[in-house]
């Protein structure tokens, strides 16, 4: 059976064709025009989008800022908001199918893993930001002489959330939710190929009782409406996932306006093995580091360094073991790599592996991609015999390409882990312990796990270093870059209040 022979469910009514979302109503862009969506699993026209103008996003700002201003949601006690946000995880969870259905089909990701990954961990995103509302104290601080100070943190505004085309719901849920229970509003662009889920959460977030123009979604041209949006005089605040040459481009607009950003950028992570590592274990950790969303993921590990005692072991198995995941259909629930998403991504990471087994790198197993129903599918790769230059391991693949590498001494393997501009996410695979915390503490990531990859949870803070931006999604920490500090400080002495 091929892709083409198992029908995927028809889109919600709401994205056939997608409108933008301001100011709590749906509209056609203001000149009608549109935009197609493509599926990349079959290479077909899903549906269409409104490709927004730039007077829609101004449109969108307007509302937004109107909505801050009016207080209909910064006037709200936290408690307020939170309420409505446990509804917004309430109906996220009571529409999983059709939030997975869109993903799946949007992004071209397989449709168990859109249910249990994309949709559940947006829910939990949620479910977090809404505990945080019950968090939004001040202080009072001991101040010298006859006076009282004491400290607010209080909403910036209107926030601009741009979010990339590989995981869209969840990449938004943690810019939207967080923002939203600091009391901010927001305008979403989502990337234009992939601008379905956020359609969905526009409509979910009115359901839960999200007042008008608190939320906003314009979809269409990336380099268009972000430059706007990001340059907009009422915008106060931008958060960024995306490339790191985008996010160099949109912190320095920004900049110019003095602007805040979060920026989460790319990543080129490094796994280590150690030959004291499980190797069951690791061998779990390993491949879904490299496959997970066929590898575009900005946390993905496609560099593998591994103790020369094992390595050729580890080759073996992966070898053995990776044509063997499951690949192709993504309406089958069994399947676990997906295409890209993109002719264009597919293309790119085509490139790439060639020019890698130029410079020398040998393919232990993939290296082509796979001819499927017109759909954007690359075989799983693992490359071998790679040095640090090879083109593989010094650039971000974004894509189901792993390179592998020897070392010999625990300093080589932390040297060759930071032999990279991108600081996001790393690994550690080991049995040792005390070895563990040991390297953690010299890696340059954000995040690092141990014997295990991609272990996340919304209380936990992840964000980058160095290329991979600035800043921190998750967690209490996340918050804090929603707010601003307002200092209050009286003057007690008799008869100065009169």
């Amino acid at each position: 059976m091929t892709i083409a022979d198992t029908a995927a469910p028809a889109l919600p009514d709401a994205l056939s064709p997608g409108r933008l979302f301001i100011g709590g109503a749906w509209r056609d862009a203001s000149d009608g025009a549109r935009t197609d969506v493509v599926a990349p699993a079959t290479g077909a026209v899903l549906t269409q989008v409104a490709k927004a103008t730039l007077a829609d996003v101004d449109a969108a700002v307007a509302a937004a800022r109107a909505a801050f201003d009016s207080g209909v949601w910064s006037g709200l006690s936290g408690r307020e908001r939170s309420r409505i946000l446990r509804k917004a995880h309430d109906l996220i969870r009571a529409h999983t199918e059709e939030l997975a259905q869109a993903e799946s089909q949007d992004v071209g990701k397989p449709i168990t893993l859109a249910r249990v990954v994309d949709v559940e961990h947006s829910a939990l995103q949620y479910e977090y930001a809404a505990s945080l509302g019950q968090h939004l104290d001040g202080s009072v601080r001991e101040t010298p002489g006859n006076t009282h100070a004491y400290v607010r943190r209080e909403p910036l505004g209107v926030v601009a959330a741009i979010t990339p085309f590989n995981f869209p719901l969840i990449l938004s849920s943690t810019k939207i939710a967080t923002a939203l229970i600091a009391g901010n509003t927001v305008v979403h662009k989502p990337a234009s190929d992939t601008p379905l889920s956020a359609l969905l959460i526009a409509e979910i977030l009115q359901e839960a009782g999200v007042p008008d123009g608190v939320f906003n979604v314009v979809t269409g041209s990336g380099a268009d409406l972000g430059d706007r949006l990001v340059t907009h005089p009422d915008v106060d605040k931008v958060a960024f996932t995306g490339s790191t040459e985008v996010g160099a481009h949109v912190a320095e607009l920004a900049g110019r306006a003095l602007r805040p950003v979060t920026a989460e950028l790319g990543g080129n992570a490094a796994n280590i093995v150690f030959a004291d590592a499980d190797l069951d274990q690791a061998i779990g950790a390993i491949i879904p580091a490299f496959v997970f969303n066929a590898g575009q993921f900005c946390m993905a590990g496609p560099r593998l360094l591994v103790e020369r005692p094992l390595y050729e072991t580890v080759l073996g198995i992966l070898e053995q073991a990776v044509p063997g995941v499951p690949f192709g259909d993504i309406t089958a629930p069994d399947t676990v790599i997906g295409p890209l998403a993109s002719q264009k991504q597919l293309d790119k990471v085509a490139d790439l592996v060639r020019q890698a087994t130029d410079a020398g790198a040998r393919v232990v197993t993939g290296g082509h991609p796979v001819d499927l129903d017109g759909g954007f599918f690359y075989a799983p790769t693992v490359l071998a015999d790679v040095e640090n230059d090879n083109p593989a391991v010094a650039q971000e693949v974004f894509g189901p390409v792993l390179t592998v590498q020897a070392f010999d001494t625990e300093e080589e393997a932390v040297a060759l882990a930071n032999s990279t501009p991108y600081g996001l996410a790393s690994g550690i695979q080991t049995t040792n312990l005390a070895k563990a915390h040991r390297v953690a503490a010299k890696l340059d990531a954000g995040i690092t796990w141990v014997n295990g990859w991609a272990l996340l949870d919304p209380s936990v803070p992840f964000g980058g270093v160095g290329q991979s931006g600035f800043g921190r999604e998750y967690g209490p920490e996340a918050l804090e870059s929603y707010l601003r500090t307002k200092s209050i400080v009286f003057n007690l002495d008799e008869g100065a209040g009169r």
